[in-house]
């Protein structure tokens, strides 16, 4: 490990190598970066802030870079860009929760490092960069598309040496995952310090992402920040473009050396309503596998209270594997799957839909994936008939299907779909921001896949309709409980401007002062019923629990 101490990003002080000081001519910090890379590409090239080079875990860092293909770092007092890249960026990977080892592409120069021959994959692309904040940030934007995988890692640094905001320390025992299983209460670390000019964080947009972006970022800035700022956007207008642009790490061996044995017993849960034959096809595809199912908890429901279980062949047929049936006349998949969850005892959980199918070798090919990448949860290639691949490379997933998705029960067991979601859209997205909020990064596998039958009955949505559709906010409810309660104030804001400027074509209002009064209402709507459903799951929480 080579380890770069500079001081503020802009400074070389001194490099050690393996304890002893190693002399260099170059004094550029980028220039020694590229350098080292070249001359040592079988290490990890690390960098510190000299105020934090005591406070280094380094007996942590061989489990924090468990694989070459790892990019890490942790703000300790400084981060490159504030909470305004939100305006353009909803994604989980910008709202960093700093307690746990969390998948994201904004990295720190105050202590961090990455491979030095994954780092030599992109010096013809960004060998130009002279500034190593928007240097280290460049190359995770645009690798964590390509394969690479980006964390803030607390790990990094020892608890005593954090200088963390008053929003609170990061914990002690943290490294991988929150010990207990449970969903940390996120600190996005308000705290942190930026360091990057207006000119440099629309130069960043113009160039990682579309060109409407950075015309978004700046209506948000008038909008928002009361602010014109026009000779951002003029500079940002010369940036060179790397929008979507291919960087092949095929050639990087991908092979984790994380220590412990992962497991290989799984469980696998399904919600079911009117898909009989579907799900049966289901069971037998799970019946053949290769590696067998340790048990599958099906939840049936049916909303007609005189009605019985329409699945007799789970008695009647032999199985290889526990049936744990449960029939409920109440219907949704999110308590389904929470009824299902408290029934797991494997190691792993595989969350299945009924209308889908698989090859024989499902299970085994992903839990060898699983322990290949290092990884808690694979988010499987899900298509229909006829459907296209449309991401092709192993990588950090923004979504989590909860049809499609293998996860390591020590995160999942103990975590709920929200049941506010119910009959509206949005669980999926809870259920992996809780987990992402455990700790658990979301590796989604193109060559793994699954096939969606697409079901042309049944499905949990199609029996009621939600309450609030003769009033027709915008957007659905359940989307503004998830925006309230995952996006920072700067990605609401975004997410409000984009909804208002997507929707302008779809609709029949056409003046644009009239649109704009009734997307406002609209959104008021929406606002008004997210309250009322947050309140009545409140009250049915506190009833279950007296």
């Amino acid at each position: 490990m080579l380890l770069l101490i500079h001081q503020h990003a802009e400074k070389l002080v001194r490099v050690r190598y393996k304890g002893d000081e190693l002399e260099v001519e170059e004094t550029d910090l980028c220039s020694v970066f590229w350098k080292l890379a070249e001359e040592y590409p079988e290490e990890i090239i690390t960098w510190c802030e000299e105020e934090f080079e005591a406070d280094l875990n380094t007996d942590a860092w061989s489990e924090i870079f468990h694989q070459d293909l790892i990019m890490a770092s942790y703000g300790i007092k400084t981060d490159l860009f504030s909470e305004k890249i939100g305006y353009i960026d909803q994604l989980p990977f910008v709202n960093v929760n700093r307690k746990v080892h969390y998948a994201t592409w904004r990295m720190s120069t105050d202590v961090g490092g990455i491979n030095a021959k994954v780092l030599l994959q992109f010096r013809e692309m960004f060998g130009q960069i002279k500034d190593f904040g928007f240097l280290l940030n460049s190359i995770a934007k645009l690798g964590q598309q390509n394969g690479l995988f980006c964390y803030s890692a607390p790990g990094l640094v020892k608890e005593a040496g954090l200088r963390l905001s008053p929003v609170g320390l990061a914990q002690p025992d943290i490294l991988w995952h929150s010990l207990s299983g449970q969903a940390t209460q996120p600190d996005n670390g308000e705290g942190l310090k930026s360091t990057a000019s207006k000119e440099e964080l629309f130069s960043f947009v113009q160039a990682h992402y579309k060109s409407v972006r950075l015309w978004l970022l700046f209506w948000c800035f008038v909008r928002y920040e009361k602010s014109f700022p026009l000779a951002a956007l003029i500079t940002a207008l010369f940036q060179k473009k790397f929008f979507k642009k291919n960087i092949d790490l095929s050639g990087i061996e991908l092979q984790s050396n994380r220590t412990g044995n992962p497991g290989t017993s799984i469980d696998v849960i399904i919600p079911t309503l009117g898909r009989k034959q579907y799900l049966l096809q289901v069971l037998e595809d799970l019946k053949v596998q290769s590696l067998l199912p340790k048990k599958v908890i099906l939840v049936e429901q049916d909303p007609d209270p005189d009605s019985q279980s329409d699945l007799p062949e789970l008695k009647t047929r032999t199985w290889p594997f526990e049936i744990v049936h449960h029939f409920t006349h109440k219907t949704g998949a999110c308590q389904a799957r929470n009824l299902a969850l408290e029934k797991v005892d494997a190691e792993w959980v595989f969350f299945a839909d009924d209308d889908i199918r698989f090859e024989a070798d499902l299970l085994q090919k992903s839990l060898d994936e699983l322990k290949r990448l290092g990884a808690d949860c694979l988010n499987i290639n899900c298509k229909q008939e006829g459907e296209k691949t449309l991401f092709h490379k192993i990588k950090q997933w923004g979504s989590f299907g909860s049809g499609t998705s293998i996860v390591h029960a020590r995160y999942c067991k103990d975590l709920r779909f929200d049941e506010v979601f119910e009959y509206g859209f949005g669980e999926d997205q809870d259920y992996g921001m809780q987990l992402r909020n455990a700790g658990c990064d979301i590796i989604y596998h193109p060559d793994i896949e699954i096939l969606h039958l697409k079901a042309p009955r049944g499905g949990f949505r199609e029996l009621d309709l939600p309450p609030w559709v003769k009033d027709k906010p915008k957007p659905s409810p359940t989307l503004m409980i998830y925006a309230k309660k995952y996006y920072t104030e700067e990605q609401l804001k975004g997410f409000k401007t984009e909804m208002f400027l997507r929707y302008y074509s779809k609709q029949e209002i056409k003046n644009p002062l009239k649109y704009l009064k009734r997307m406002k209402k609209d959104w008021r709507k929406s606002k008004d019923w997210a309250e009322k459903l947050q309140k009545e799951r409140s009250e049915n929480d506190l009833i279950t629990s007296v």
